[in-house]
């Protein structure tokens, strides 16, 4: 192989794991999830994980590895990646590191600036300390306790604001500050093949309403139904289309109202993603992804 890994990001819905599923067949790789949803094992069709059926074609890593209920973060995304990419190389296989997180992939070719460790007892005391004042005080305690950090946050970002109120409260230094630090990039010295899949806007919207129509008819709301009950400060509750199913459920929309929502919200979200893959991702290969023959012409050129 000319590449010691491969990567291929880009919005929801763009074909991703269609094409990382086929290139690994080819030149025996296997796949690793760079999906920040994508990891939570109770979700799997909310998050689009592939199926038993395609897990079984190649190797597939750090899919539905973690609890809807655990605080996942880039810092043990990353530590979990690596252990990834040691386990598909030792077994002589390329990596494909596929998904539609931008951070993810930003950690790994750039690297993130070393955090502290957070005790468990002050991760617990932060979380009482949030409910017991409600998001806007806990957030304006923040601001008072770390303007500089706070001053970069959206309020309404319960996980970002509760992660800079650990960090204050274990270390006394501000978040801002630890973000300045050295950072360590665990592809670093790898040769690497980028690859963004960027199809036309509306080919976009049409597949994520072709998706979320398909994962109605697989059980979504039912799945939804199940999770109704995550802490809102967790990064799974994040997921695409929870929220707008449970309104549902409840009967705050109707059904029909939950789905135009949650399309709405998933359109936004890959617009978000392709100005990220844009800013960020400007020494990337970008494939205007029309179908999988004409991703995998382009792919195997870099590959091969």
């Amino acid at each position: 192989m000319s590449v010691d890994a491969v990567l291929i990001a880009g919005p929801t819905a763009s074909g991703k794991s269609t094409a990382a599923l086929e290139l690994a067949e080819r030149i025996g790789g296997a796949l690793i999830n760079a999906d920040s949803m994508q990891v939570y094992r109770e979700a799997r069709i909310l998050t689009a994980r592939p199926d038993e059926v395609q897990m079984a074609r190649a190797p597939h890593l750090l899919y539905g590895h973690v609890s809807v209920h655990a605080q996942y973060d880039v810092a043990r995304y990353v530590s979990d990646a690596k252990r990834a990419l040691n386990d598909a190389r030792s077994r002589g296989l390329v990596p494909i590191l596929v998904g539609g997180t931008g951070l993810y992939f930003d950690a790994l070719t750039r690297g993130l600036p070393h955090m502290p460790l957070i005790p468990q007892t002050i991760r617990e005391a932060a979380r009482a300390r949030r409910e017991e004042l409600g998001a806007e005080q806990f957030f304006s305690e923040l601001s008072v306790r770390d303007p500089e950090t706070a001053s970069r946050l959206p309020a309404s970002d319960a996980q970002r604001v509760l992660r800079a109120y650990e960090v204050f409260e274990a270390t006394g230094i501000p978040l801002a500050h630890w973000q300045k630090g050295e950072r360590f990039a665990a592809l670093a010295d790898l040769s690497l093949a980028r690859f963004v899949l960027l199809p036309p806007r509306p080919e976009l919207h049409r597949r994520i309403e072709t998706r979320f129509d398909a994962m109605l008819k697989a059980g979504a709301a039912a799945e939804a139904d199940r999770l109704k009950d995550i802490d809102r400060a967790l990064p799974a509750a994040k997921i695409l289309g929870l929220r707008e199913l449970n309104a549902a459920r409840t009967g705050e929309v109707t059904l029909e109202g939950a789905r135009s929502a949650a399309l709405t919200a998933t359109s936004q979200y890959a617009k978000r993603q392709a100005t990220w893959s844009r800013n960020r991702m400007g020494d990337w290969h970008f494939i205007d992804s029309g179908g999988t023959c004409n991703i995998m012409l382009q792919v195997m050129q870099f590959v091969a």
